[in-house]
């Protein structure tokens, strides 16, 4: 420890701002790129098929977004608690704050808010990432979160997610994430060949990719949630307990597989009982009905006139009527 303003320990390091995803705002930016992308082309598409192909990209684009957005927050599950909790080791001062627990699938989120933020001559807004993903060591974020002198709420939570603490939760929820997080990925690419399914004349097929999107999206959804059903350490801080709850991504997630399901069986009892509105909606039916014209009107009297030269001349003419 070093001496900082005459107490220990210290925190010599700016405080973060609420947490901030890069990875997830790069996600964000790609998928509205292709929107805007899209909404530029929009008006050269021409009749009712406008408002099909509409519905049809801003559906699959919003639909794979969540898919890959999930595996970067961090509110998968969600709990605070406001209570007067010790501010920093070798010190009695007591303070009014909010602690914020979030579970993501690649580590934890802790906050600590004061009530009011500026208390015993400090400023207290933390917002601190643990990570347990590939490639990292919770463990070592923990001890550098010591060694730069946290406040002891966050670090107390952060206590519970390590490999030694007899909680047990660190194996719970970084193997439940994992899992999670790759059956994520295998909806991401499920989601891919639906989406080339759709653009041939092979709707059902890609019905079917969908529901196995949606499949790989619940299997996500059951993975993270078997933790729920674990013993779980108890979370107290005085006389209170922080208890969590399923956050905003957990049902986002949910909200979504079941539009995929709902998609994907529309898809598939439309393509029995009325295939041609399906054709319609995926704009074949006016590519059918050129073929039909130019197989059952051109003929060679016509093709030997000046009017029609070729098949194509004449497709263009009823293009154009």
């Amino acid at each position: 420890m070093t001496l900082f303003d005459g107490i220990y320990p210290f925190y010599p390091q700016q405080r973060r701002i609420p947490f901030f995803d890069v990875d997830l705002m790069i996600v964000i930016i790609v998928f509205l790129t292709f929107a805007c992308s899209f909404l530029l082309i929009l008006p050269g598409i021409r009749g009712r098929a406008r408002l099909f192909w509409f519905v049809r990209v801003i559906t699959s684009l919003f639909i794979g977004a969540v898919i890959v957005a999930v595996n970067f927050t961090s509110d998968w599950e969600v709990g605070y608690v406001r209570t007067n909790t010790t501010y920093k080791a070798f010190s009695n001062a007591v303070v009014n704050a909010e602690v914020g627990l979030q579970v993501g699938l690649s580590g934890v989120n802790i906050t600590l808010t004061g009530n009011p933020v500026n208390q015993i001559n400090e400023t207290i807004d933390y917002n601190e990432q643990f990570s347990w993903t590939f490639g990292t060591n919770y463990d070592e974020e923990y001890n550098e979160g010591l060694r730069k002198g946290l406040p002891n709420p966050i670090l107390y939570l952060a206590e519970k997610f390590t490999q030694n603490s007899p909680c047990g939760l660190n194996i719970q929820y970084r193997i439940s994430g994992h899992y999670a997080s790759a059956t994520m990925w295998v909806a991401f690419c499920a989601w891919l060949i639906s989406n080339v399914l759709f653009s041939m004349p092979m709707f059902v097929y890609g019905a079917y990719m969908t529901l196995v999107t949606a499949a790989f999206m619940i299997f996500s959804l059951v993975s993270f949630s078997t933790v729920k059903n674990a013993p779980m350490c108890v979370i107290q801080f005085g006389t209170t307990t922080l208890n969590t709850d399923f956050g905003g991504s957990f049902w986002l997630t949910l909200a979504t597989g079941l539009l995929c399901v709902l998609i994907g069986v529309i898809v598939i009892m439309m393509d029995i009982i009325m295939p041609e509105k399906l054709k319609a909606f995926f704009n074949l039916d006016e590519e059918e009905e050129e073929e039909i014209l130019v197989e059952e009107y051109i003929n060679p009297h016509f093709l030997k006139t000046d009017t029609f030269r070729s098949p194509l001349d004449f497709k263009l003419t009823i293009k154009n009527i």
